[in-house]
């Protein structure tokens, strides 16, 4: 979709109303014959439903609610004997106001084309770290080590609002320190980034989250710490009384998530509240040093404070969240612009410098994409112009962070090239992973190129992640060439065993009529040839 200068998203042209456009009648048909039909030149309804939910799409999309109305209204009751299905004038009708999400879905062109694919490399990816029971709870918030500590969910929402989600993605959760980067916005958008600036720093700190210290200036190192999140609230509508400032929030909070509202738990507030000698602490320290502005009210501004972070919302709201902060601050699924884009560039670079506590260097270097993690187990990943991930999993490392949170994050950036630095090695032969934003058939092209590339240069480990990503190890280039030839013919006894148990034909044919056992024989490589000889049943005795 194209962006305008200002960095948002134009309206989709799906609101146009019925009549105004000389080219309606001709757009219905194009999106019409984007669905597979059967002999009678009928589309079912509940294809089309299928379809877009196929590329993550869902039912609840308010960009198809009236579609979806439509088709309600229109199905026969009772049901009849035959599948109901539409004409063109009739699938006209439906869409009319919600052409243009679901032609761009039919066709492909959405953010995520091979929607299906990275669904199921989440499903993999979940089942797969669930298993991981490491960390525990957080334990210094009482209401907190209550949390059944085996509940885990991820939900993604890409920028053009492609959704799945899996696990507990239902269930609420407190932000906690997640609500610091809508916090930091929300000071950007009303003073500017030299007036909050004068009052928290954006540098590491290199300590932990709620350690008693500032930087040379006296103030707060970042906002993604306590004591910068404490200032930010110090700098949030000063004009409005306690309720509204709070409301604010909240309220900001449902835009960005769809339009769904969200909730507050009241005993982690007051829990928290109650544990807050830290928070306290910091409090009285920054107003020593005389680092809030002018008139703040010390008390009430921890208390708004413990009351954002006591925010709830579920995994599949934190994923659109996340997704808004993606697509330069606009909600994908209702195209409301929250921030501008200046205000999330700047959030977006404290989230990847500062987001993941004292672990945000080390996950910058491995993951190398902006988030924000907090105690409750929440993980919010951006990638940007691509989607928000959600990630929720109590059980916490020693730095605060959602064990299986990050875990989730390491399984994503080894199956596709979304490190910020990927672009440096790019997505061809050496780097194996797949472009979330390429087809089918280009990304599998480019995993064989990779998995290839591996076999020729003895590189076992990549050959497994590979596998691990789905890349097919029997599949061959241009020229007929397979992982197997290529390891075979040069020397990688390792690979050609694991690639062989892994039940890949053992005896592929290049376009030269070559196969993997000519290969060794040719090059010398005795053991492999027995090898080989001996898998495809193979007579040396007779060659």
């Amino acid at each position: 979709m194209a962006v305008a200068k200002n960095g948002k998203r134009p309206a989709d042209r799906s609101s146009t109303p019925p009549g105004t456009d000389p080219h309606q009648g001709a757009a219905h048909a194009g999106a019409f014959g984007c669905f597979e039909q059967g002999s009678s030149g009928r589309l079912s309804p509940d294809r089309l439903l299928n379809v877009l939910r196929r590329t993550g799409i869902l039912p609840d999309d308010p960009r198809i609610a009236e579609t979806v109305a439509n088709l309600d209204r229109a199905r026969p009751a009772p049901p009849p004997a035959e599948p109901w299905l539409l004409a063109a004038e009739e699938f006209a009708a439906a869409t009319q106001r919600n052409r243009g999400i679901i032609e761009r879905a039919a066709r492909g062109e959405l953010a995520v084309p091979d929607f299906p694919a990275l669904v199921a490399d989440l499903q993999r990816i979940y089942q797969e770290v669930r298993a991981d029971r490491r960390g525990a709870v957080a334990a210094y918030i009482p209401q907190l080590a209550r949390v059944d500590a085996d509940q885990f969910a991820i939900s993604v929402c890409t920028v053009d609002g492609q959704r799945f989600s899996i696990g507990d993605a239902d269930v609420n959760f407190c932000l906690q320190s997640v609500s610091k980067t809508v916090n930091y916005c929300l000071t950007l958008e009303e003073h500017g980034p030299d007036t909050v600036h004068r009052h928290v720093g954006r540098e590491p700190s290199g300590q932990g989250f709620n350690e008693l210290t500032f930087n040379k200036a006296g103030l707060p190192h970042n906002p993604m710490i306590n004591a910068g999140a404490i200032m930010s609230c110090s700098l949030i509508q000063r004009g409005l009384d306690a309720a509204d400032r709070f409301d604010f929030v909240a309220d900001t909070w449902k835009r960005l998530a769809g339009g769904r509202g969200v909730g507050f738990n009241n005993s982690v507030y007051l829990s928290e509240r109650n544990t807050a000698d830290r928070n306290f602490a910091l409090g009285y320290s920054m107003r020593e040093r005389g680092a809030f502005p002018s008139g703040t009210d010390l008390l009430a501004t921890l208390e708004f404070y413990f009351q954002c972070c006591s925010i709830e919302v579920d995994a599949q709201q934190l994923a659109v969240a996340a997704a808004s902060l993606a697509n330069a601050g606009v909600c994908p699924l209702t195209e409301d612009p929250v921030f501008s884009a200046r205000t999330v560039r700047h959030c977006l670079s404290l989230m990847s410098s500062c987001g993941m506590y004292d672990f945000s260097g080390e996950f910058a270097f491995t993951i190398g994409l902006p988030a924000k993690s907090g105690v409750s187990g929440a993980l919010m990943l951006v990638v940007p112009q691509l989607m928000g991930i959600a990630i929720w999993s109590p059980r916490l490392d020693a730095h605060g962070n959602s064990v299986r949170g990050i875990e989730v994050c390491r399984g994503l950036v080894d199956c596709y090239n979304v490190h910020t630095y990927d672009l440096l090695t790019g997505t061809g032969a050496g780097s194996g992973k797949r472009d979330p934003r390429l087809r089918r058939q280009q990304s599998a092209i480019e995993g064989i190129v990779g998995l290839c590339f591996a076999a020729s240069q003895g590189d076992l480990n990549e050959i497994r992640r590979l596998t691990a990503c789905n890349v097919p190890l029997g599949a061959a280039d241009y020229d007929g060439r397979t992982a197997l030839h290529l390891a075979a013919a040069e020397g990688h006894r390792d690979i050609v065993e694991f690639l062989l148990s892994m039940g890949v034909d053992p005896q592929p044919v290049d376009r030269w009529g070559g196969t993997p056992l000519d290969d060794a024989n040719r090059f010398g490589h005795r053991e492999l040839v027995q090898l080989l000889a001996d898998a495809t049943g193979t007579d040396l005795a007779g060659r």
